[in-house]
């Protein structure tokens, strides 16, 4: 096959994503199939009588590391002259070119649905969901209505414009300990966990550096597991443990700052539930392919859905691989399996 990698992108998620695309453009080339990595957001500039297709190589060695900081995003436009354009410079060219498009992106700019549906009205194939169940998992507001309306159990919560902040009304209808996050981030970015006034305004202020919409959740407190989901079948879990704090942004993407079990130690009756629960998830989100669902365990032993991940993490350290792994799939056959995945569609 000829495969464009799609990565980076205009978000905060941009270097998780670019590391990401690296190994999954390695994996496939290393099965022999014909591949590109493009920035989606820089794009590729052409030399003169080069032809596009001669783009696409199988003796590929892509690299790129994850910093401990969010990337400058600001900076990153200043440089590029790009603006806030979605798609940078000759990338619809190149995907028109492939087979398929391998999407390697996190984030706004990759999750919520405007990517899937420009390569939907130029007929380019593409891995992972749709635009609708894109747009319905990235934004947690409506992605919470929907798994309550699915009767998924998911954590109390109230969606606040950064503009008219009523912090009385978080308290009365959230209480403390919370958890304040940006309605369309992945990968932990703007998260705060707050068990007073104080906490939530600085949590508040944080989070709004990301996004105008902000959702408030009671914090469940208890044990934390994710479970994918591949062509209708769930996987088995990972049990997340971080050494210090929650799972922020550092703790998903540094090496050693998080300790994994997969599969996860829970008795047969959990796993079936937490699996119920991700594949009524799935199907309540109107996703397609492939997902990865979080999950919090209470004391009391249930469990609360609290977010759906349309294009889960690829990195050495991500989740989903991990859980693959666990019933014999290697890394390049996940790659591949994703891709013969989105010749369907």
């Amino acid at each position: 096959m000829k495969i464009a990698v799609l990565a980076g992108g205009l978000s905060p998620e941009r270097e998780v994503s670019l590391t990401s695309g690296s190994l999954i453009a390695n994996a496939l080339a290393e099965e022999g199939n014909s591949v590109i990595l493009v920035d989606v957001y820089l794009g590729v500039t052409l030399p003169e009588n080069v032809s596009v297709s001669s783009l696409f190589r199988t003796d590929v060695r892509y690299s790129y590391a994850v910093s401990e900081k969010e990337p400058d995003l600001e900076a990153l436009k200043a440089s590029s002259g790009n603006g806030n354009a979605l798609v940078g410079k000759n990338v619809i060219r190149i995907c028109r070119e492939a087979d398929v498009v391998f999407l390697a992106l996190h984030g706004a700019s990759g999750e919520n649905g405007q990517l899937q549906a420009t390569l939907d009205s130029y007929g380019i194939r593409y891995t992972g969901s749709g635009y609708v169940g894109s747009l319905l998992a990235m934004d947690k507001s409506i992605a919470k209505m929907l798994l309550h309306a699915g009767g998924i159990r998911t954590p109390r919560g109230l969606t606040v414009d950064a503009e008219e902040i009523a912090l009385g009304q978080i308290e009365s209808e959230i209480g403390y300990p919370a958890v304040v996050k940006p309605c369309s981030c992945g990968s932990s970015v703007g998260i705060g966990m707050v068990e007073n006034r104080y906490e939530l305004i600085g949590a508040l202020l944080h989070a709004a550096k990301y996004e105008k919409q902000l959702l408030i959740e009671e914090r469940i407190i208890g044990r934390e597991f994710t479970m994918g989901v591949i062509d209708g079948t769930a996987l088995p879990p990972v049990e997340i443990i971080p050494k210090t704090g929650f799972y922020d942004y550092k703790n998903k993407y540094q090496s050693g700052c998080t300790e994994e079990i997969c599969p996860a130690p829970l008795p047969e009756s959990e796993l079936a539930e937490m699996a119920r629960m991700s594949l009524a998830a799935f199907d309540a989100l109107h996703l397609r392919d492939y997902a990865r669902f979080d999950y919090i365990r209470d004391e009391e032993g249930n469990f609360w859905c609290l977010e759906a991940n349309t294009l889960p993490g690829m990195t050495p350290t991500s989740l989903l691989p991990q859980e693959a792994a666990a019933v014999g799939i290697s890394y390049n056959a996940l790659c591949v399996k994703l891709a013969e995945l989105a010749l369907k569609h």
